[in-house]
Order: structure tokens, then C-alpha cells, then sequence
């Protein structure tokens, strides 16, 4: 066993000790050593419940025959983030959990491990974890929130009091409204319930074949989530006896599945981002012509908030992410070849499901999609020529293609202050810059813009535009991950306020209509704004963070 390392043979006696010293047996030591990842905390709805989760992880593994040992990360909640300097801190903090992780490991000799995440930046930063240390591994999450309905038959989420921040600035609700929305839209602990990033990425999880069935939509309050959890313990030990490890699950077939369910379910445009990065880990490549590829010929089977009205307890009563990938399968848009962490295919797994249906409505069928293409788009020009990321499964038809003029912002502060102040008006293209992985830094998601547009009813009149990122929750004509970004000397640098900007998703092209002598002339004159009072860890994370079309990844 690796643990050897650390617990075997008259010279490990003071590594025995130690562990001795927190009242581990004899017995317990011989045993395989499984660490329990968890990423509990007080100040993150999604993580608030997750003791209970590794306690039943651990019963799991102590009825398989293993020792547990817990140790904790970091994690960063994107709503309490939203909106000032702490979101910088928010995508970032996706390299200090995966180093962090590695450092536990490298350190104490884990012979495998469970991974217990939730929220947004957390679950790919152990996918990544994962793929480094290359430990056999089993991922279970803590969850989705339940969605409460308002009294009129719509379903509450947390996008639900963003927008209507939007629409209380635009006298469309009152202030009584508003508080019956802020006490409501989120009912009780979990990931938020609509298919935003981090329900997104416990999705693909089981798409990835690093979690067992239900791990991205078993409501979190439901009993059936702690047997998830004790399952998820069980399995790591025969996992260990099969020697699966991370990089056997994670191939290119594991990642192209995961792109199909990607594009099904219509996921976060930070997915893209995350996949990316988990990649790179895993040795893998990827790119954004792969996405494209796969968002091509990958139906859109689901229209889950913020695309539609549907919730992930809805997506659970249809039968979950396995009954999706039995629809793909259907046109051979899976690779069933495809190996998990339980040491079967994932053709095996889909054969031997058994599913308990009480929704039909949720998930179409591969004869009737929402549409014939993925929910995500790449999108290629002038403006982006490295690429930018827009999620056209929440986009509205009307603004699929679209040319406007552009409100150029600096800032996501500027943006809001002039959204707010009712200075955007129909047509208007909103260009936020230097909100990228370096130039922000770290790649702020611009929720509060982009839900003051929609709370204001200007989503299907008014693009936004960003070298930053979006929230799963975002909905509209919002392209993000604009790359090169503005620090890095990208066009968006240089657009200046009225240009016209030509958006075409369906042909996959971002364009600044600016004659190239006139952009060239803008290039030698214009100053690049590089933010220069960073101190800390941000510093180092500007300094050395690599653009959004490589995952914004550390090089």
C-alpha cells in the first residue's frame, strides 16, 4: 500500500506514534488510508451541510474495510463574491485548493482519496487534484438547493433576486417585493438550484465517470443524498482494489462525453473554462475547435434555469444526468468504451441503471430536441481572436445575431453605475474590459450586469461583452472569456465607445467593424491599463496566469 510509507516497518515506529497520538489502533493503521477531502465551511450555503456528507463518506469506507482521515480546503461562495473585489479571489482560488490538495497528499501517503465539493470553483479544483496526484479517487458532492415556487407558479433561485435588484432600480417591483424574492429564492442548503456552474460541474462529474449516478441532482436535503455518500465511501475501496486511477478515467473519450452532456444539459460557459483546466492536469487535449466540434452536432436535450424555467430537482425527477446520456447514446454521441471510477464502462453503468421517472417534461428526446446544436458556442473574429465563449442555449432568437453600438467600460463598477443609471439603452453593446484572468484580476463574473439587464427587460435588445466571465445564472446575449483580454493587448483594448460590434453565434463570429488601419493606429497610441497596487497572493496570480482559451490556468 502507498500508506506503507508512512505506517509499515521499526522505522515508521514515530510516524505510528503520531498517528496513535489522535487514537488510531494498530488494526486502523494496517488498514488502507482513504483521505476524505471536504471542503466544509460556515460562510458557503453549498458546503454548510457537508460534515454530514463526509460522515457518511467515512461510514462508507469503514463498513468497506478502510480508515478515514478528513482534512479540509478552501472554498470561495460566488454570490457572497458578487459584485466587488472579492470575486477576484473567487477563480483563483481554483489553484490554491488543487495545490493545496496535492501538498496533503505528497505529504501523508493517502492510499486513495473521496472528494466531497459543491460549489463552483471547488469541484474542478479537485478534478484537477485528481488528475496531478493521480490517486485512485472517487468524487460525491454535497447537492442541489431545492427551488421554491413564488405563488404564481415560477420557480425561485438565487439569479430570481439578482434580476430583481434590476427590476426594484427600474421601479418594476417594490421594496416588499424584493424582500419576499431575497427571503425565498433560496430555501435551504446546497449548490443553487438552477443549471449554473457548480451544478454544471457535479454533472459532469458523472459524465467525467469520476461520481456515481445522482452525484449533480440529488437534492441535497434528501435522505438518498447520504446513501449517495456512504456508496461513494464503499466504492473508493474497490476502486483501490482495482488500481482505477484518475488518469484512467479522464481520457479524451471521458472529456468528449462530458462536452456532449455539456452542450444536452446547456452548462455554464465557465464548464469550458474548468474542462480546460482539468485537462491540461490530466494530459489531455483540449481546445475550443474540439467544443465547437462536439456544441455541433450535440443536440440541446434540456432547458434548465437560467435557459428556461426547469430546476435540478426537475432534472432528478426526470431521471438525471444518466438519462441524458442514454438519449445521446441513442445517435452515438457517447462513447460507452469510456472507463470510470468504479472500474466498469460507462456503456456497463448506463446498461445496468435503473431509473425512477416522475417528470417527462424535463428532458427531450434525441428526435426532439430544443435544438439541433449544444448549448455552448466558440466564437471567433476580430474581437476575439483566440476565441470567446457565449452559453446560446439562454440567449433569446433575436439578438443570435446582432450589431450595435459599443458602451465601452473599464470596469464592471462603470458598467453597473451606468446600467443602473438608466444610461443603456436598446441596440447598445456593452463592452466590460480588464476584467480578465490577469488584467482583473481573476476573471470577475459580471452576474450583477448582466441580471441588471434582464431585471430591466433589456435582455433581448442589449449584448454584453467581456474579457471577463458570466455566473451559470446568467442569461442573454453575454459572450465572456474574450481572449486575447485587454491587459494582454487583445482588441477589446482598443474598441472606443460607439464602434460597431457585430455578433453572429450561429456562425460563430465576434467582430469589431473598425477599418484594420485605424484599429493598427489605435494599438500605437493607446496605453494598456495594468493595475499596479496588487499585493499578495493576487499578485503572484496576475503575474503568472495564462489567458481564458487555456483554462486560465498557472503556467
Amino acid at each position: 500500500m502507498r500508506s506503507d510509507r508512512i505506517k509499515k516497518g521499526a522505522e515508521r515506529s514515530p510516524q505510528r506514534s503520531l498517528l496513535k497520538a489522535m487514537g488510531y489502533t494498530d488494526s486502523e493503521i494496517k488498514k488502507p488510508l482513504i483521505g476524505i477531502v471536504n471542503s466544509f465551511n460556515e460562510i458557503v450555503p453549498g458546503h454548510i451541510h457537508l460534515k454530514d456528507i463526509a460522515r457518511a463518506v467515512k461510514d462508507g469506507v469503514l463498513s468497506a474495510g478502510g480508515t478515514p482521515a478528513e482534512f479540509n480546503v478552501i472554498g470561495v461562495c460566488d454570490g457572497l463574491a458578487m459584485g466587488h473585489e472579492g470575486m477576484r479571489y473567487s477563480l483563483s482560488s481554483r489553484e490554491l485548493i488543487a495545490d493545496s490538495i496535492e501538498c496533503m497528499c505528497m505529504a501523508h501517503g493517502f492510499d486513495g482519496l473521496v472528494f466531497i465539493p459543491n460549489c463552483d470553483k471547488i469541484v474542478p479544483a479537485m478534478l484537477m487534484a485528481a488528475a496531478r496526484v493521480n490517486l485512485p479517487s472517487i468524487f460525491v458532492s454535497g447537492g442541489p438547493m431545492l427551488s421554491l415556487e413564488n405563488g404564481e407558479g415560477k420557480c425561485l433561485d438565487l439569479n430570481s433576486a439578482f434580476e430583481a435588484v434590476g427590476a426594484y432600480k427600474n421601479n418594476t417591483i417594490n421594496e416588499e417585493q424584493l424582500l419576499q424574492i431575497e427571503d425565498n429564492c433560496c430555501p435551504g442548503c446546497g449548490s443553487c438550484s438552477g443549471m449554473f456552474t457548480a451544478n454544471s460541474m457535479n454533472c459532469l462529474c458523472e459524465a467525467l465517470g469520476m461520481a456515481l449516478s445522482g452525484n449533480g441532482t440529488i437534492p441535497a436535503v434528501f435522505a438518498k443524498r447520504i446513501r449517495l455518500a456512504k456508496s461513494a465511501g464503499v466504492q473508493i475501496m474497490e476502486t483501490l482494489e482495482k488500481n482505477v486511477y484518475p488518469r484512467d478515467v479522464m481520457t479524451e473519450k471521458a472529456f468528449r462525453n462530458a462536452l456532449a452532456i455539456d452542450m444536452a444539459l446547456g452548462c455554464s460557459t465557465n464548464s469550458v473554462l474548468h474542462l480546460m483546466a482539468i485537462a491540461n492536469e490530466a494530459e489531455v487535449k483540449l481546445n475550443l475547435d474540439i467544443i465547437n466540434e462536439i456544441s455541433k452536432k450535440t443536440p440541446n436535450l434540456c432547458k434548465l434555469a437560467p435557459a428556461g424555467f426547469h430546476h435540478m430537482q426537475d432534472l432528478y425527477a426526470a431521471g438525471g444526468v444518466y438519462r441524458v446520456l442514454l438519449e445521446l447514446k441513442k445517435a452515438n454521441l457517447i462513447d460507452s468504451t469510456a472507463m470510470t471510477a468504479t472500474g466498469k464502462t460507462m456503456g456497463e453503468l448506463l446498461e445496468n441503471e435503473k431509473f425512477y421517472i416522475t417528470r417527462n417534461d424535463v428532458v427531450r428526446s434525441i428526435e426532439k430536441p430544443y435544438s439541433p446544436f449544444g448549448g455552448i458556442a466558440v466564437l471567433f473574429g476580430s474581437l476575439a481572436p483566440n476565441g470567446a465563449v457565449v452559453k446560446q442555449s439562454a440567449v433569446a432568437p433575436e439578438m443570435l445575431v446582432h450589431t450595435g453600438k459599443a458602451r465601452v467600460f473599464n470596469s464592471e463598477e462603470e458598467a453597473v453605475e451606468a446600467i443602473f443609471g438608466g444610461k443603456i439603452v436598446s441596440g447598445d453593446v456593452v463592452v466590460i474590459r480588464y476584467e480578465g484572468p490577469s488584467g482583473g484580476p481573476g476573471m470577475r463574473e459580471m452576474l450583477t450586469p448582466t441580471s441588471a439587464i434582464a431585471g430591466m427587460g433589456l435582455d433581448k435588445e442589449v449584448a454584453l461583452i467581456t474579457d471577463g466571465r458570466f455566473s451559470g445564472a446568467t442569461r442573454g446575449a453575454a459572450i465572456g472569456h474574450i481572449s486575447p483580454e485587454a491587459v494582454k493587448g487583445g482588441t477589446i483594448a482598443y474598441v472606443e465607445e460607439g464602434d460597431l460590434i457585430s455578433i453572429d453565434i450561429p456562425n460563430n463570429r465576434l467582430d469589431l467593424i473598425v477599418d484594420e488601419s485605424v484599429l493598427e493606429n489605435r494599438k500605437k497610441t493607446t496605453e494598456l491599463k495594468v493595475k499596479k497596487d496588487l499585493k499578495g497572493y493576487i499578485k503572484r496570480y496576475a503575474r503568472n496566469v495564462s489567458s481564458a482559451d487555456k483554462g486560465a490556468i498557472i503556467e
